[in-house]
């Protein structure tokens, strides 16, 4: 259960290598998490996450159990046995729906399977594991769903509307999810960040506004107290996307990539 200050003791997080994710967690620690449970294909990267949580946790004595358990977006056919083991372990505060991939818009145009793979991971898979969790979350009757969308999904660039689409879809999926749980006890954050400087996005021109990690997961830990529905890091995208989304197509177009 939450603190009597509002903050999750207990944490689920799918997409447990990201580093907004891994963020997050680390402020959540600070406020009195206990329980960690980071959920991503094996390997080191993984298993240097869940150590560097263990470290930081150890060098600020505090007794945080981090945990891992092997999660594929890409396989929705393993998620309800997957994260159904995870929650009947104890009841889970907050999870934090926060895989994705970019892709390649110039060679995935070009390749069907691989903006399928894409779509397949940033929607589809969120689908599948966003509702057994919400399911999960409505049985235990409280806790939290932050999903990690995008400004992209707001209107789907020339640059980059493979990516853009597949965020739309989950906005969309996440806000109607919020809609469904409402009166539940479970409170559903739609995350929409620009730019993020990351191991994501490395190599790529930043876009205005461009922010960090640590700024999303401030937002976000800020977003879960006061149980806001949508949240923009920075806040000013809010309005200017306000703008955008309502610009004519022809001058929409011509907007640099």
């Amino acid at each position: 259960m939450k603190d009597a200050f509002g903050s999750p003791q207990s944490l689920l997080v799918l997409g447990g290598t990201s580093e907004i994710a891994l963020a997050t967690v680390r402020r959540f620690m600070a406020r009195r998490a206990r329980t960690v449970w980071l959920a991503s294909r094996p390997g080191p990267g993984l298993d240097a996450a869940a150590a560097g949580l263990r470290d930081e946790a150890a060098a600020h004595g505090a007794e945080v159990t981090v945990r891992t358990v092997p999660f594929d977006a890409l396989a929705p056919e393993t998620h309800e046995e997957v994260l159904e083991k995870v929650f009947a372990e104890g009841d889970i505060d907050l999870v934090l729906l926060a895989f994705g991939v970019l892709g390649d818009q110039r060679s995935d145009e070009d390749d069907p399977m691989a903006a399928v793979r894409v779509t397949r991971t940033n929607y589809t898979g969120a689908v599948s594991s966003g509702l057994v969790c919400a399911r999960a979350l409505r049985a235990q009757g409280h806790g939290s769903l932050v999903v990690l969308s995008s400004v992209a999904g707001e209107r789907a660039r020339r640059a980059n509307f493979i990516y853009g689409s597949s965020k739309a879809g989950l906005d969309a999926f996440a806000q109607g999810l919020g809609d469904a749980l409402h009166g539940s006890g479970v409170h559903v954050l739609v995350v929409r960040p620009g730019f993020v400087h990351s191991r994501m996005t490395a190599g790529r021109a930043p876009a205005p506004f461009a922010t960090t990690p640590g700024a999303v997961a401030e937002v976000i830990e800020h977003g879960v107290r006061r149980r806001a529905s949508t949240v923009w890091v920075p806040g000013v995208l809010g309005p200017v996307m306000g703008v955008l989304r309502h610009l004519p197509r022809a001058l929409f177009r011509r907007l640099p990539g």
